[in-house]
């Protein structure tokens, strides 16, 4: 894991972000450039064929188990088909796992219909082209630091971080905080006393 980490002070968010954030009950999010930071690794398999690998972060995982905590639904649409990806997802307890799909407004109508939720109810993470139709879809579309600039112009929000580097655990926070959810967690983890904080 590499990166600093950036503490957003979630009182300088726009009231359109934290609007948008309240509503956020399934965070959905791309994999290469978002989960990691976009570097693939292939290395020769016992079968002599190259095996993909891959890098996630720490904290996005633990903040991804926060959100499963408090009863936010996570899930991927990659254009990519990985098993280090399916492995990831499992060890998080991801509900959806869509994988190998350029075109990922299918995958995402077919979440939605299973989510049985409203566009408005569900956040995605991007970095690149085939993220800016689930852009224009979604309650709170969140492009990561490193993301393509014409990707930016389409997002609500634009995380400090860089995919990889805690990016998606910067939006996870954002959203625990706008539904009342923080405060809960820092207390159970003793960080604070039943305070109040943002």
């Amino acid at each position: 894991m590499s990166g600093k980490s950036v503490d957003v002070n979630f009182d300088l968010l726009s009231v359109d972000t934290i609007k948008r954030a309240e509503k956020i009950a399934l965070i959905l999010m791309d994999v290469d450039g978002v989960l990691t930071d976009g570097t693939l690794f292939y290395l020769p398999g016992a079968n002599g064929e190259a095996v993909e690998f891959k890098g996630f972060n720490s904290h996005d995982g633990l903040g991804l188990h926060f959100c499963h905590a408090v009863g936010i639904k996570t899930g991927v649409i990659s254009g990519r088909d990985s098993f280090a990806t399916t492995e990831r997802a499992r060890m998080l307890k991801m509900t959806y796992v869509y994988q190998g799909h350029l075109k990922k407004v299918p995958s995402f109508e077919e979440i939605l219909a299973d989510a049985q939720l409203p566009n408005e109810a569900v956040a995605f993470i991007g970095d690149d082209f085939t993220d800016v139709p689930l852009f224009n879809r979604v309650g709170l579309a969140c492009a990561v630091a490193n993301a393509r600039p014409e990707v930016k112009e389409h997002a609500h929000y634009v995380t400090a971080q860089t995919g990889g580097n805690g990016a998606v655990r910067e939006v996870v926070e954002i959203v625990l905080k706008a539904r009342g959810f923080w405060s809960p967690i820092l207390t159970q983890y003793e960080l604070i006393e039943g305070a109040k904080v943002k």
